[in-house]
């Protein structure tokens, strides 16, 4: 308590006093004895009042001991089983959980990773990627602020992410890696890795880039093949040296047939190479007649013009082609889409090419935008000119029931400029995204779609989405969700197809270690879109005609179904509507690559330079013991002491209130058993 506390509660103690005296002992009719008890229960009375109005505060300071974390973190992928390692992880779990000594010390927790990462001790060794990066990363941002030496229990083999070596170079916590493996090298080749479009066009060439690697010594001779069916359509005769042991082939196939084209990649077997599964990969093109042809029509020279030519053509069916409003006009006619990218009155003769040919448009409109042409130009977005800029960001309409989307994190995205204005769509209309200002909603649409007499329209009123695609970078370290959101709005804007009410989607083809999707749309007879129908995919199996049954769940706009749990072949599968005579049918293939089966060793020497790195040291199973002993005698791994201290007011202290009754109600019976009331 501070000086002048103290000095307020002498004072508060000096009045309570003088008042008690003045009340029982000036003149007071009361016995000597009667008054003492009642001055004295006065000024108790009056002087907890009066210390309630100066409310003093106190500190408190508690002392707790933290143990030091310790997460284990375990490699829950296939490739453990096909190390024949589970066994061991079990001992090694038992292990770790019955240690009376290791968990008196650390607060142990354990976690499992493979395609994702979970707080669980629950291990199935069935996940089909590893992503040893993510789950190490993960660890650090849950305890970068404590004391957390790291048990890695892993081959160390990676299929997905960031390569966990560089990315563990800045963690603060110690690395223990537990190798599942043994340190014998076996003779193997083995197509590390291939590389080709996904999809092709008719009469082309389309290339093919495989790189295969050789384990073991001496000099080797063998045959990489490809192979259609029974057909060898591509053969070539490679060597290999211990010091030479990778080789990089690239070459191009003919596209002579429309349609899905699956294809074997293959490095022969040498005698007595242990494992043959990683020898082969199968690979499919899907080969089209055509490409959905864009023309992006810019004044300008603008980073958004890159950004819609990489988004778009991430999808290969899709081509980008970019031209001058004087070129634009003699190019139309070539195209499905043309985007207007902040259009000027140097657009004039391209709206009017536009008008007579009823192509489908997407206007990007920003602050270069001359809205008295575009008003005049086009009757479906009219937008008040006011010549004052402004800062805007998005909120995603879930809602939007022309297409299916997903929320790709609009809300972390940044304000991107535009002009300051009302923005009016004329037409029959949808937004995709709401504009807003300092957080609230302006009304105003920032991208809309519309539709009248089968012609589309849409209008993206921002500039700087170079700036978001950047920023789904880094929030996903990659592209796709951004660019699979531009590619579903150009397909949609590139398509004069009328919807029906029930719209399905799916890939032509799958690998088997990766998510198997299929959405679908159902729309009422309004064609507005229904959340609550119970939707249901059919899935045939061409061959064995066996049939599962998978129920479609709603996902924002959209209903889904994952179907991996179904194993590699060729399918055909019906969407149909409960309670409706309305379905979609369509097949799907799924390629076998199990890319967890295509490590014969653990990586022993990556996980050995990620201890070094972080300050651990790597371990076998068979020395889980001196790990154990090694955590619990290292100085680095102490107990915390922490102290909290709080500052609490009085008037928190609810027993002071009931003193004070007690202090009235004790009066008030002793007036009472006296004859005093």
């Amino acid at each position: 308590m501070t000086a002048e506390t103290i000095l307020y509660i002498v004072i508060a103690a000096v009045i309570s006093s003088m008042l008690a005296v003045f009340m029982y002992g000036y003149r007071s009719k009361y016995s000597g004895k009667l008054k003492w008890v009642f001055g004295i229960l006065r000024f108790l009375t009056l002087f907890a009042i009066l210390i309630l109005l100066i409310n003093p505060k106190f500190k408190s300071e508690t002392y707790t001991f933290v143990k030091p974390s310790l997460p284990v973190v375990i490699d829950n992928s296939s490739s453990v089983s096909e190390l024949n390692q589970t066994n061991n992880v079990s001992e090694i779990l038992k292990k770790l959980k019955a240690h009376e000594n290791l968990n008196d010390k650390f607060d142990l927790s354990f976690f499992t990773f493979g395609n994702d990462f979970k707080a669980t001790d629950s291990v199935t060794f069935t996940e089909t990627n590893t992503n040893i990066a993510k789950a190490l990363s993960a660890t650090n941002e849950v305890f970068k602020n404590t004391i957390a030496p790291t048990l890695l229990i892993s081959d160390g083999n990676q299929t997905l992410g960031n390569d966990y070596e560089f990315s563990s170079a800045t963690f603060k916590n110690p690395v223990y890696p537990v190798i599942l493996g043994d340190s014998t090298k076996y003779t193997d080749l083995k197509v590390e890795r291939l590389n080709t479009n996904r999809y092709a066009f008719l009469k082309n060439q389309f290339p093919v880039e495989a790189i295969l690697v050789y384990n073991g010594t001496g000099a080797v001779t063998s045959q990489f093949v490809i192979s259609q069916g029974a057909a060898v359509v591509y053969r070539e005769n490679v060597s290999f040296s211990e010091t030479d042991n990778t080789k990089t082939i690239t070459l191009t196939l003919p596209a002579t047939r429309v349609g899905l084209q699956k294809y074997t990649a293959q490095i022969v077997p040498l005698e007595g190479e242990k494992n043959k599964v990683n020898n082969s990969k199968q690979f499919a093109v899907e080969v089209i007649d055509q490409a959905t042809n864009v023309l992006v029509v810019s004044a300008l020279v603008h980073p958004d013009l890159g950004m819609f030519k990489k988004a778009i053509e991430t999808n290969e069916q899709r081509k980008v082609t970019f031209a001058k409003p004087s070129e634009a006009v003699a190019q139309l006619e070539d195209n499905q889409l043309v985007i207007l990218y902040q259009p000027n009155r140097s657009f004039a003769s391209v709206f009017s090419e536009i008008s007579a040919l009823k192509m489908n448009t997407f206007i990007i409109s920003g602050t270069e935008t001359d809205w008295n042409f575009l008003n005049s130009a086009q009757a479906v977005f009219q937008k008040e000119i006011t010549g004052q800029q402004e800062d805007a960001a998005a909120e995603l309409n879930v809602n939007y029931g022309a297409f299916a989307m997903e929320d790709i994190g609009f809300s972390n995205f940044p304000p991107l400029p535009t002009l300051f204005g009302e923005l009016q769509v004329t037409v029959p209309h949808e937004v995709i995204l709401h504009q807003t200002v300092s957080g609230f909603n302006t009304a105003n649409a920032m991208l809309a779609t519309a539709e009248i007499n089968g012609k589309r329209d849409a209008l993206w009123d921002v500039e700087g989405l170079w700036k978001w695609r950047a920023q789904s970078y880094l929030q996903n370290n990659d592209f796709q969700e951004f660019d699979t959101f531009v590619g579903k709005l150009v397909q949609y804007l590139a398509s004069n197809k009328r919807r029906s009410r029930l719209e399905v989607s799916n890939e032509s083809f799958y690998y088997n270690n990766s998510p198997i999707k299929i959405s679908a749309q159902y729309f009422d007879k309004n064609y507005v879109f229904d959340n609550r129908a119970s939707l249901t995919i059919s899935v045939v199996e061409e061959e064995s005609k066996q049939r599962t049954v998978f129920p479609m769940l709603l996902k924002n706009n959209f209903y889904e179904v994952d179907v991996n749990s179904l194993p590699a072949g060729a399918y055909n599968f019906t969407v149909a509507v409960g309670d409706e005579a309305i379905a979609r049918s369509g097949s799907f293939t799924i390629l076998d690559f199990n890319v967890e089966q295509q490590f014969g060793n653990a990586n022993i020497s990556k996980l050995n330079r990620v201890a070094t790195h972080t300050n651990g040291m790597a371990y076998f199973p068979y020395q889980i013991d001196a790990l154990v002993a090694s955590l619990l005698n290292d100085e680095r791994f102490q107990a915390i002491e922490k102290s909290e201290q709080k500052i609490v007011p009085l008037i928190d202290w609810k027993y002071l209130l009931a003193l004070i009754v007690l202090f009235l109600t004790a009066e008030w019976f002793i007036r009472k058993y006296n004859g005093l009331i």
